[in-house]
């Protein structure tokens, strides 16, 4: 009985903590006009400049160079993949409807707590009844696909997605490219599909 109760509970914390490994979230946003609706746009290109390009903001000796080498293809091949999926054709970049151009940027950030961030001050005087300090100091890598379409007849950016999530340190190569397929799989959605 104890046996089976541990087993069980052993299935239990693994489902859950793998839950809260795939729930790390990609928050995805979009700027387009507010009535944009992609109509007779049909075909798209790479931009001139070329597909893309990675910008790293970690720090001085960052070269995004080798990051370009082993993400480029695999970002260039899902947007690829995902724009036909919304009924855009690969055309030729001299007649085509649509350039587009991605940024992969990779920076880092904080997030830091202080004692008694969450309760209120005292109310007569405004000032917390003890002296603040960080309880909790937290740096993040974040990894952000910012993905352009420009049309050509008005040479200027009409859709813009990005697709931002923290970067897990841990993960294989494997598993990064995953992550990114996932990432533009999730940003080209929000592009209004051809009928």
């Amino acid at each position: 009985m104890r046996i089976k109760l541990a087993g069980a509970l052993v299935v239990l914390a693994a489902v859950l903590s793998s839950i809260g490994l795939s729930a790390a979230k990609i928050k995805i946003s979009v700027q387009a006009p507010p009535k944009f609706d992609g109509a007779g746009l049909r075909t798209w290109a790479w931009a001139a400049d070329g597909p893309g390009q990675v910008i790293m903001a970690r720090s001085s000796q960052d070269d995004p160079k080798p990051i370009e080498k082993t993400f480029g293809p695999t970002i260039t091949d899902a947007i690829s993949k995902e724009l036909g999926l919304r009924g855009l054709a690969t055309g030729d970049a001299a007649s085509a409807d649509l350039h587009a151009h991605y940024y992969l940027l990779v920076a880092v950030g904080f997030n830091t707590q202080q004692f008694g961030q969450f309760l209120p001050a005292v109310p007569e005087w405004g000032i917390p009844p003890f002296a603040g300090g960080n309880q909790a100091y937290e740096i993040i890598s974040t990894g952000s696909i910012v993905l352009d379409l420009i049309s050509t007849s008005a040479k200027r950016i009409i859709w813009r997605g990005i697709a931002q999530a923290e970067i897990d340190s841990e993960r294989t190569d494997e598993q990064r490219h995953a992550r990114i397929r996932e990432a533009v799989h999730d940003l080209v959605l929000k592009y209004p599909k051809k009928k």
